[in-house]
C-alpha cells in the first residue's frame, strides 16, 4: 500500500500524516486504503509527483525515479498510534 515518509510537523492540532504511494494509485484509493488499513476516518486526501531527477557521478548518468507524494488528514480527534510520518 504506502510507506510513510518522515515530515515535520507544523500545526499539531490538524492530524496529517505522509505517505509514498504508487504512481497509479487515485486519491480515492488512498483514502479507501487508509481508513481499512488503520480503521480511521480520512478527512482529506493530498498528492504530489515527484519528477525523476538525473543523477550519476563522472560520464555514466542515470535518473533515479519518479514517486508520488500523498498527504492524509483525519478527521478532528483521530490520530495513528506509532506512526513517524508526521506532517
Amino acid at each position: 500500500m504506502a510507506t510513510p515518509r518522515r515530515a515535520s510537523a507544523t500545526n499539531l492540532d490538524v492530524h496529517r500524516y505522509a505517505f509514498k504511494v504508487a504512481l497509479k494509485a487515485t486519491k480515492t484509493e488512498i483514502k479507501q486504503a487508509v481508513e481499512q488499513q488503520f480503521n480511521r476516518k480520512v478527512a482529506a486526501v493530498n498528492t504530489m509527483t515527484y519528477k525523476p531527477k538525473e543523477k550519476g557521478a563522472g560520464t555514466r548518468r542515470g535518473y533515479a525515479s519518479s514517486w508520488k507524494k500523498a498527504v492524509v488528514t483525519l478527521e478532528r480527534g483521530q490520530t495513528i498510534e506509532d506512526f513517524f510520518g508526521t506532517v
